[in-house]
Order: structure tokens, then sequence, then C-alpha cells
């Protein structure tokens, strides 16, 4: 009995001891703080910039102590950017951007977000900068548009890191000279403000820190981490906004419905020309375009539609491939470098709607060229069997059926006549079938 009541006190006493231990624990676990981290792997446009800046006011409005930016990032549209770097502005909590995992990159545009951050962070073998811009903004302009671009690129982002106590001379060199430096190196010269190998680490270096320049404290020593990425709708938006692809649906949009009208019944291309064309212009609603790019593709496609109806010889499908092919490589010119059309995909479509034309005007050809093959002119030229004499009239039997038949010369029954035309009272004119030549090998 001594025992047995040791054993069940000692039983008590730890049972005690691990509910207060787990209970110490979950007091600890909700008196933290919490910091949300927005995986970003991808480049900058209309549809990551609703879900970066979603996610910033999301963590506001839930009150996080932080929100993070894991980016990785070649750049993208100066528009979005813009709009996302106001957000990091105007946010009322840290905004921390940490250019990770290892290997990852924060070029162009992503250069202009680190530099807005509230904390500026770099995990080990990653890089940053790059930030010239091109196409629209830079290369293959008049030198004057361009050095007032690459001006005003320069201006902001060294506004934005002096703002933030960071060395504007490098971060302008990203602009101006297309300088790319490592995370080592961003940090030694005061690029960054932070080197972690990830983001636990990196929670705990930075906590105590004051931002500038609105005097934040951060305090994430112990964050519990929430990590969030792109829904599933959103990273369907996000895979149209590609304009090799928005140009292949918005050409099969209109050959689908082309087929459907010229061929009504058929169902399935008008149905797939029509989802397509919508799912095309989806894409055209996301990005920036040309006008003139847009406007040469109808006028290709309407080339291609024209050659069905008018006689042109192929004049009419080169025009259209030509129109096309311009057009798809300038559509997308006002959104940049990373959103153009390949060139090899603007010749193959052009190609095959050219292809697909030519077959079908020479199908159409071939049968008019064709014999009747139905009615009574399939008659005309055929071999019919004679079932009555033809002195001169008598029947012949022909594809099943029996006709009146007459002939120059009298005919057995039995025999085989060429049927050489139609009369008018339906008598049909008939002649001897000529002895054939043996066939020789």
């Amino acid at each position: 009995m001594p025992f047995l009541r040791v054993f069940l006190l000692g039983t008590c006493a730890i049972a005690a001891a691990l509910a207060l231990a787990e209970s110490s624990v979950f007091a600890q676990g909700e008196g933290s703080p919490r910091v949300l981290a927005v995986e970003f792997s991808n480049d900058i446009n209309p549809v990551t910039e609703d879900y970066l800046t979603g996610e910033i006011e999301r963590a506001e409005r839930e009150r996080y102590a932080a929100v993070v930016l894991l980016l990785d990032t070649p750049g993208g549209l100066g528009s979005s950017m813009r709009e996302i770097i106001k957000a990091e502005l105007a946010a009322s909590i840290p905004v921390i951007v940490y250019v990770s995992p290892q290997g990852a990159r924060a070029d162009s545009a992503g250069a202009f977000l680190a530099m807005a951050a509230d904390v500026a962070a770099m995990a080990p073998q990653t890089n940053i900068g790059s930030s010239t811009p091109v196409n629209v903004g830079g290369a293959n302009i008049e030198s004057d548009l361009r050095r007032k671009i690459v001006n005003d690129a320069a201006a902001y982002i060294r506004e934005l890191a002096e703002e933030h106590g960071r060395n504007g001379d490098i971060a302008e060199d990203f602009v101006r000279e297309g300088t790319n430096i490592g995370a080592r190196e961003a940090l030694d010269e005061n690029v960054v403000d932070a080197l972690a190998d990830d983001l636990p680490a990196l929670l705990e270096e930075i906590d105590g820190t004051r931002t500038e320049p609105k005097g934040l404290t951060v305090e994430t020593a112990g964050a519990r981490i929430e990590t969030v990425e792109m829904t599933f709708w959103k990273r369907a938006l996000d895979t149209l906004v590609d304009p090799n692809l928005i140009v292949i649906l918005m050409s099969l949009g209109v050959l689908g419905i082309t087929v459907e009208v010229l061929s009504p019944g058929l169902i399935f291309p008008g149905t797939i020309g029509g989802v397509s064309l919508i799912l095309g212009l989806l894409g055209l609603q996301v990005l920036p375009i040309s006008w003139a790019g847009l406007l040469l593709i109808l006028l290709g496609l309407g080339f291609f539609v024209a050659e069905g109806f008018v006689v042109s010889h192929g004049a009419l499908t080169l025009a259209g491939a030509a129109s096309f092919i311009v057009g798809a490589l300038i559509l997308f010119d006002p959104a940049g470098e990373l959103y153009n059309v390949s060139v090899w995909v603007a010749v193959a479509i052009a190609a095959t709607l050219a292809l697909l034309i030519g077959v079908a005007l020479a199908k159409a050809i071939a049968l008019r060229r064709s014999r009747p093959q139905t009615g009574q002119e399939e008659l005309v030229g055929g071999v019919a069997v004679v079932r009555r004499d033809l002195d001169p009239e008598g029947l012949v039997f022909v594809h099943g059926e029996l006709w009146r038949a007459r002939s120059a010369n009298p005919i057995s029954a039995g025999e085989e006549v060429l049927v050489d035309a139609i009369g008018e009272d339906l008598t049909l004119e008939v002649s001897p079938v000529a002895e054939r030549e043996p066939a020789t090998a």
C-alpha cells in the first residue's frame, strides 16, 4: 500500500507538471507576435500587384507585427511596381522585403520594391539590381526620351533608398549603369539592412530595429510565422498573362468562330473558339497593349477570312500573314521587355492559318472541278447495260435504275453502252462502248 500511494502521488505530480508546462507554452504562443510571410516568386504585373497589395492591407487589418515579402523576381511592369511601392510606404506596420531563398534575385522592379521597404534583407547567394528601363522605357527609342525616362527612374530609386537610410549612389547605379551586386556586397555597401540564412533568423536579427522614415519599432523576436501564397484563381490569371498564350487564344477564337459561321451546326469549333476568344480578351484586359498592334492582328485575321470569299489567288492570305506577324510583335510593347510575343510563335501561328486557308481553298477548287456525284449530270460519261434492244430506242440499266435510251445504231440487249447526254425528254443518248486496250504492266 505505501508503494501504491507513492506511485499515485508521483503520477499526479508528473501530470500536473506537464499540464503547467503545456499551459505555459500555450500562453507564450498566444502572446508572441505574428508575422505574415508572403511568398512571391514571379514577375510583377497587375495580377501579382493585386496579390501583394492585398496581403499588405490584410496584414494591417489583422494587426500583424510585420509583413514580409519573400521576393524572387526578374522585374515586371513599372506601373504595377509603383502601386506596390505605394502600398509599402502607406503601411502602418513594418514592411520587410527579404530576397530569398538562396539563389533568388531582386532584379529590375524588384530592386525598387526592396528600396521602398522598411527593412530590406537578403539571403546568402542572392543578388539585386539591373534596374535600367527597357523597351517602352529605354531601349530602341529616341535618346531624348530615353534620357528623360532613365532620369525619372534614377531619381525615384535614389529617393526611396536615401529616405530609408540606404546607399543612394549604388541604388542609382542600378538604373543608370545596370549594376547588379550580391548579397554580401549589398550589406557592406549599405544597400540592404540585414543578411540572414532564413526567415526565423532574420526576424531575430532585426528585432528592435527602428525604421526610417516611419519611425516604427520592429518587434519580431519569437514571432509566429504565417505563410501565404497565391490562390489558385490568381495563379490561373497569372498564367493567362502570357503574351504568346494570349495571341494563340485569340487566333483559335477567331478561327473557331469563322469555321462555325461557314459550317453551321458543327458546334465544337464554335464552342472552343468562343471560350478561347474570351480567355484571350481577358489577358488583353490585364496587360497594357498597343492599339496599332491589335488592329493589325484583327486586319490580318480579316484578310484570312476574306480569302474564302474573294478570288485573290493567295494575295489576301499573304497580306493577312504579314499583318498578323507585325501586329503580334508590337502588341505588348507598352508592357515592357518581359511581355513580348516570340517571333517564332507569331510566324508559326500566321503560317498555320495560311496553311489552313490554302488547304480549304484547294479543296474548294477541286470540288468545283470534279464531276457531279449526284443528280442527272452524274449519268453523263457513265457506262450502262442494255436491257431491251435499242432500235433505235430501248431500255438501259445504269446506277441501279432503268432509263429510256436511244442509239444511232442498233444495239442488242446485254451489251454495254456509254451515256453521251440526256435529252430534254429525259431519254439517254448512248453509243457503243469502244473496245478497251488490254492493260500493260
